[in-house]
């Protein structure tokens, strides 16, 4: 029998019914005999077993000494998760957890009936699990009791940080008691973690065990280099090649997860997609799906996909680069877990190879460089998988040998060996033919990070640049096309270095770029069908040299004309100056015999308050109104006939 030292009899035996031979380091440092009564800030990565952890930590707590809970009523612990299926997973976790003390666990998460929460609140529970939008809900309804409440774990705080739950979570804190026991579990301890801690927590206890302060030694980690264009059918060989019971695929967006999701469906992958637009009872059924073996590979984003936990995961493919460290190490914790080994597999790109470098580095992981599995291989793999399935070992059963014997008179060894192949290879997807990249290694990657930036190689032909092929890019000089930035863009694109681009000719609406025709095969296959480099310019393969004596040859510039040599300029001299300033009423001011110009200044006016305004001039005749009689306007201003519409004619 074993012997777990300082855990509650009845959680003892639930983990002994469980089949635990012994603790993970995490778990053996919540038990503690120091840590018994305290707060505690713990580093725990994904996988680390940190749910059985804070259960273990909770027990005395809430038992106080007995074997069993009474009966349920204000909730007595509160454990706070990110996401609905890192919730629901550690309730799952907590029921057979605490299945031999009586527990009442209840769960609050968004996606669910709230009327079914509350009246299970109503009946009691000994501890809640929820997500902090959905428990913040139910106490400002009075729904959720906090006065009894004597533990609060937040689950995976830094990323309910990342999440935008900073505010729901200082909500419910504060309506918890003061006396209260608080343990945060968290992969990283950035500063607003804690800052958290500082506000919310009395002498936190910081446990950090060496096994979480070092990244899982059970995954490893690949940066598999592609073409751009290559991305996708990258994906489908490594997935392919490795044949993982369950691999998880993750995107950065909604639409890339939509994307890879139709694209898999039709190559034959069994595919479910987990995003945030899903409603709880399609995300309960993908995972599902995942669980039974009806789906193999899962695409999802990286919130959908927080607190995932699948058996048998035996694959991460990074379809999009995280976006920082913390979501790498997220992503990769999906794999790796309770001893199983797994792969976390970067597609990068050529043109974001630096950023994961800089990303693996930053995340202190060391990751093979690699080209993708090529469809040989993948076929390779197949054979050998072929070759060693058990079905072979069996012997035909009683009721097989008829048909057996019948099949091999009817057809043949030879034959039957055939069809059974091209059974076996009809229902698994064909793999794909992918663009042959260079994987430098770091020395010469560091030798080429330390040069100058890219430069043309020269200003023209150059005479030992040997065989070459002309090709027409469609931008010119109308659309300010420069060799600095188009240069890196060929290589990028077209898997070539500068000294296999020869000279450039620069035309209004094309330039022509000279390749070396040793390298003009695999340039023009590694832009893709489409033949497109960035920003969507097109590159066409020439039959020949083009002319270039045919094209325009740019108007000299001669550099902008002086004042004097400017036509129609003689009238700037003559033109009288314009008056500018209040009062002047925008009129031109006279010029003395000195050419000075004089402006007469007005008196400060009492009535107005405004300088160059004194009242109304009294010397300028004043305009009355004219009045209608009789068919005419009288008045001062004239008089006449008011139109051919006047009730008196004028005569």
């Amino acid at each position: 029998m074993t012997d777990f030292n300082g855990v509650v009899p009845a959680i003892a035996k639930a983990l002994q019914k469980r089949g635990y031979a012994e603790l993970t380091p995490v778990q053996q440092a919540m038990l503690d005999p120091d840590l018994a009564a305290s707060d505690a800030l713990v580093s725990a990565q994904t996988g680390s077993g940190k749910t059985v952890a804070f259960g273990l930590a909770l027990a005395p707590t809430l038992l106080e000494g007995r074997e069993r809970f009474g009966n349920a009523g204000a909730p007595l612990a509160l454990v706070i998760a990110p996401t609905r299926e890192l919730a629901l997973q550690v309730k799952r976790e907590l029921e057979w957890l605490y299945e031999m003390t009586g527990a009442v666990i209840a769960s609050c998460v968004g996606g669910m009936d709230i009327r079914s929460e509350r009246r299970a609140l109503e009946r009691g529970a000994h501890i809640v699990v929820g997500t902090p939008g959905r428990l913040c809900d139910h106490i400002r309804r009075n729904a959720l009791d906090m006065t009894d409440l004597k533990a609060a774990v937040l689950d995976e705080a830094d990323e309910m940080l990342d999440l935008g739950f900073r505010e729901d979570l200082e909500f419910i804190l504060e309506a918890a008691p003061d006396e209260r026991r608080t343990l945060m579990f968290s992969a990283t301890v950035p500063a607003a973690i804690a800052k958290l801690a500082k506000s919310y927590q009395r002498d936190a206890v910081r446990i950090s065990t060496a096994a979480e302060e070092k990244q899982h030694v059970d995954i490893e980690y690949r940066a598999l280099v592609v073409a751009p264009s290559d991305r996708e059918n990258a994906i489908i060989n490594v997935l392919r090649y490795y044949e993982a019971t369950n691999a998880i695929v993750f995107c950065s967006t909604r639409a890339a997860v939509n994307h890879l999701t139709a694209r898999f469906n039709n190559r034959n992958f069994s595919v479910v997609a987990l995003s945030g637009e899903l409603t709880q009872n399609e995300r309960s059924h993908a995972l599902q799906a995942m669980r039974d073996g009806r789906a193999r590979v899962c695409i999802a984003t990286d919130v959908a996909a927080r607190g995932i936990d699948l058996p048998g995961l035996d694959l991460v493919i990074h379809a999009d680069l995280p976006t920082n460290p913390e979501t790498l190490l997220h992503r990769s914790g999906r794999t790796g877990r309770a001893g199983r080994k797994g792969i976390s597999a970067l597609i990068v790109p050529l043109n974001a190879r630096r950023k994961a470098e800089r990303l693996l580095e930053n995340a202190g992981i060391s990751a093979g460089w690699a080209r993708p599995p090529s469809a040989e291989e993948v076929s390779e793999r197949d054979d050998e998988r072929l070759l060693a399935d058990p079905i072979f070992h069996e012997a035909p059963q009683e009721e097989e040998q008829g048909l057996v014997q019948q099949l091999l008179s009817s057809h043949g060894a030879e034959k039957l060996a055939a069809a059974f192949l091209r059974l076996y290879r009809t229902n698994h997807s064909a793999p794909e033919d992918l663009i042959e990249v260079t994987v430098q290694d770091d020395r010469s990657r560091k030798r080429r990070d330390n040069a100058a930036p890219y430069e043309p190689a020269q200003k023209g032909p150059r005479e030992d640049f040997g065989p070459s092929v002309w090709f027409s890019v469609s931008v010119g000089r109308k659309q300010n096309a420069e060799p600095r930035w188009l240069i890196p863009m060929l290589c990028r694109n077209g898997n070539v270095t500068k000294r296999e681009i020869g000279a450039i000719k620069m035309q209004p609406e094309e330039t022509y770029v000279e390749i070396a025709a040793a390298n003009a095969d695999s340039f023009q296959e590694a832009l893709g069908p489409n033949k497109t480099l960035e920003r969507g310019i097109r590159v066409t393969r020439l039959p020949g040299t083009p002319d270039f004596s045919r094209a325009p040859a740019p108007k000299p510039y001669s550099g902008k004309p002086s004042r004097d040599e400017r036509p129609g300029d003689s009238f700037r001299d003559e033109r009288p100056k314009k008056k500018f300033g209040k009062g002047s009423g925008g009129g031109y001011a006279a010029a003395d015999a000195g050419g000075q110009e004089r402006r007469d200044s007005k008196p400060w006016s009492k009535k107005s308050g405004k300088p160059g305004f004194d009242g109304p001039k009294s010397d300028k005749p004043r305009y009355d109104k004219p009045k209608f009689e009789g068919g005419k306007y009288e008045g001062k201003g004239g008089s006449g006939p008011k139109n051919k519409f006047s009730k008196k004619k004028p005569g």
